[in-house]
């Protein structure tokens, strides 16, 4: 069986067809995958420090995360997020443990650089294989937050991006980023296929702007920490994930390899 890290964006799990989690059970039983999801839950972790009255601030698409920023990150993403995806699994029979990445040091992070500008942001310095493994040998499909922790047991905020790119990597696994666009876009046509020069290209003439930066950034990131392919899929389309697995045209695969577009 081989491993397929799935990171679903936390704008759009709320909105996911009951297709896309009975695809889960499908991609196990007949494709032989075992699935691990890594979620966000931004637009979540906004509303929740408004109604809190906590202040909160972005520099350069990270959110500057103070101590109390960091508690109500933790309690959305953890707690509220994180088994409503569960919750959703359970209903269509799917083996879903919810977990974030302090639960068994899963997730182990260094704090990045320019602390005081960003405060408890980290980025991943190692992901224990051995708990996933062991979870996926039990037809367990782990359902992962992205709090990290340090060796002296501080807790850190991880873009979703960043930490599903760091799974993949060591599991050496291919990565599918769930959206509710249908890939990367050039002239309102989706690019099916491109490598990592395209993908540069698209970032410097502005075609690949905004949200999709740090995606395919981190798809690049991916790719070259070990990550065999990297792919965009709108996860709104019913049994997309099955399609996807199935080698069918939907979405952009991203690769390494250099590709002809003639």
């Amino acid at each position: 069986m081989s491993y397929l890290v799935i990171k679903c964006g936390g704008s759009i799990v709320e909105e996911l067809p009951s297709s896309f989690f009975s695809d889960l059970k499908k991609l196990q039983q007949i494709k032989q995958v075992k699935p691990i999801i890594v979620h966000g839950g931004g637009p979540m972790i906004t509303s929740q420090l408004k109604l809190m009255n906590v202040k909160t601030t972005f520099v350069n698409g990270l959110r500057v995360t103070t101590k109390e920023v960091l508690d109500v990150v933790e309690m959305v993403l953890s707690g509220s997020v994180n088994k409503q995806i569960v919750r959703r699994m359970l209903d269509q029979g799917v083996k879903g443990m919810g977990m974030s990445g302090v639960d068994g040091q899963l997730l182990q992070a260094v704090p990045i650089k320019e602390t005081d500008k960003y405060g408890y942001v980290g980025q991943i310095k190692s992901v224990n294989v051995k708990l996933l493994e062991s979870l996926a040998d039990q037809d367990y499909i782990p359902v992962i937050s992205p709090i990290a922790i340090s060796e002296d047991h501080q807790h850190y905020n991880i873009n979703a991006d960043v930490a599903a790119a760091a799974i993949a990597a060591s599991l050496q696994a291919p990565l599918c980023f769930i959206s509710d666009i249908p890939g990367v876009l050039v002239n309102d046509k989706v690019l099916h296929f491109a490598d990592q020069k395209k993908i540069e290209q698209l970032i410097q003439n502005q075609t690949i702007n905004g949200g999709m930066i740090p995606k395919v950034k981190a798809a690049l990131s991916a790719l070259n920490a070990g990550a065999p392919e990297v792919s965009i899929v709108n996860g709104m389309d019913h049994h997309a994930l099955v399609d996807f697995v199935q080698g069918k045209r939907i979405g952009t695969r991203i690769q390494l390899r250099e590709i002809s577009y003639v």
